[in-house]
């Protein structure tokens, strides 16, 4: 599978050649493929961020090169133009740079920015707003009417009416409740299931993206040291806490029961998988999970 989205040897340098020069990227190589679900972890300092600035040309590089369906997307200025339509960012709480009149407008932006006509940019306010679920008859309203949680989902939404095919989503759930987070995170599952989109999810919580991704990137120290499926990322999770990051509660848990000498499955990371193993350990122990109490196994270490 060839990738829509990659880096090579990228580096980039902060205020370089002064006493404040800090090394932000050193020769990441990163790849995301088209239609994948992608998760981007790493304490705040790690250079997370300015990774994902980097794959729209938002920065250029010190060093090193940005790929966009395999061309370098600064070979000219069309070319990091076109890119930017393609390669949709979506920052953290992007409700602060919402400012137009009304959320038709708003959402209208980016289409009409691509010189599109009327009644494309109409299908494509409408379809995006559909997606976030922001129903028609707000529309002609103003952005500043809205909630906190509303406001979110217009500025997603003024991304997503560019149909961008990489679409990059910094901390999107970050202050939202636990419902206006789930449904946001739903929002986002249907463009990537409507447009085969490439989803490319930056966040603090091990358990969002634990349950939300296919594949995990984690950046430490301007690099890319681990790289994988959650299953295979989050059973680093001594190495991951030495980088300042956790694993999902649950994978504790269950590392914890393994360490008490418990037969049971440690490479947990989602609550359906958790029960599916805890019911495993019951029948292997002849205990049907129905009738079953707490405990799991016998002796030392049961539970």
């Amino acid at each position: 599978m060839k990738p829509i989205l990659e880096t090579k040897k990228l580096s980039h340098i902060y205020s370089a050649g002064t006493p404040f020069e800090h090394g932000a990227l050193l020769d990441v190589d990163f790849t995301a493929y088209r239609g994948e679900y992608l998760g981007i972890i790493g304490h705040t300092g790690s250079g997370k961020s300015t990774l994902t600035q980097h794959l729209n040309g938002l920065l250029k590089p010190t060093s090193g090169q940005v790929l966009f369906e395999g061309k370098d997307i600064w070979e000219s200025k069309e070319r990091t133009r076109q890119t930017r339509f393609q390669v949709g960012l979506v920052f953290q709480y992007p409700e602060y740079q919402l400012f137009e009149e009304t959320i038709y407008k708003d959402i209208a932006f980016g289409p009409r920015n691509m010189k599109l006509d009327e009644a494309e940019v109409d299908r494509r306010v409408r379809q995006a707003a559909a997606f976030v679920g922001l129903p028609d008859h707000l529309l002609e309203k103003s952005p500043f009417e809205l909630s906190g949680g509303q406001k979110r989902r217009v500025a997603i939404a003024g991304v997503i009416a560019m149909e961008p095919s990489v679409l990059i989503l910094d901390e999107p759930t970050a202050g939202l409740d636990p419902v206006g987070a789930a449904s946001i995170l739903q929002n986002i599952h249907n463009y990537h299931t409507a447009k085969n989109a490439t989803i490319i999810l930056v966040s603090h919580s091990m358990e969002e993206v634990a349950r939300t991704v296919d594949r995990l990137v984690v950046v430490n120290d301007a690099r890319i040291p681990l790289q994988g499926t959650p299953r295979e990322v989050f059973a680093h999770g001594s190495e991951l806490e030495a980088m300042g990051l956790g694993i999902p509660q649950v994978t504790r848990v269950f590392h914890r029961l393994k360490a008490l000498g418990v037969d049971i499955d440690p490479s947990v990371y989602t609550i359906d998988q958790a029960k599916a193993a805890i019911m495993a350990a019951l029948k292997a122990h002849g205990r049907p999970g129905q009738d079953s109490g707490p405990s799991v196994g016998k002796g030392k270490g049961a539970v």
